[in-house]
Formats: structure tokens, sequence, C-alpha cells
């Protein structure tokens, strides 16, 4: 089991970013694919078809995203931490992804840094 983190900034608002990770319409203009996602504690989520899914866990509006993922079976739960932090206009995010299965964990970090994170990014700032 592998550790990802992760710090990324964004020129949008903490709303706007957190809007982008958690309204299902919002997510499916930057993935391209349906998305089921809400902003509710213990929404079973899925993402890219099924590729990525998990339940919401903690929730704070504009601020945090705690989320366990997925995996099959694992010994230890998949946790991933998002924190909207504000940086001037724009918006830090640092991202923390632990117990990821060690064979998964190329394709996680850049599925994170290439299809997640940067079309979030491209869709707040060039829409």
């Amino acid at each position: 089991m592998k550790e990802f983190t992760y710090q990324f900034t964004i020129s949008a608002s903490q709303e706007e970013v957190y809007n982008a990770l958690t309204n299902s319409f919002q997510i499916e203009l930057w993935t391209g694919y349906p998305a089921t996602m809400n902003d509710k504690v213990g929404t079973i989520f899925s993402l890219w078809e099924g590729d990525i899914s998990g339940c919401n866990l903690e929730m704070l509006k504009d601020y945090k995203i705690v989320q366990e993922w997925f995996f099959g079976e694992t010994e230890h739960p998949s946790i991933v931490t998002i924190l909207l932090k504000k940086a001037g206009k724009d918006t830090r995010i640092e991202l923390s992804h632990t117990n990821i299965p060690d064979d998964d964990y190329e394709e996680i970090v850049e599925g994170w840094k290439e299809f997640y994170l940067n079309s979030v990014k491209n869709f707040l700032e060039f829409y």
C-alpha cells in the first residue's frame, strides 16, 4: 500500500472548486462521462463509468472532502482527503490519498494529475 500527496492551484474560488468536485452535472462536463456524486455524507459515488467509485465520508462545504475509494478486497480503506485553501484569488488544493494498492499506484497518480485535477483546472479556468 502506498500514499500520494499533492498540491495544486486553480484560478477559481473555493466555492467554484468544491462545486466542480461535488456537483454531478459539472463533473459530467469536465469528465465527459455520466457521474453519480453530491456533497452528502454517505453518498456512494461513481465517476468515469465506474472506474472510480467510493463513499463520501466527510463534506465541509467549500473547504474539505473526505472519501473512501473502493479497490475491491483491501485490508485497509483507501481514503482521499481534499482540502481547499484560499490562496489570494486562487484556491490551493491539498490532496492526500492513502492505502493505494501497489498495483494501482502509478495509474492513480497519473489519473489524479492528468485526468482529475487538470480537467477541473481546465474546466474552471477556460469556461
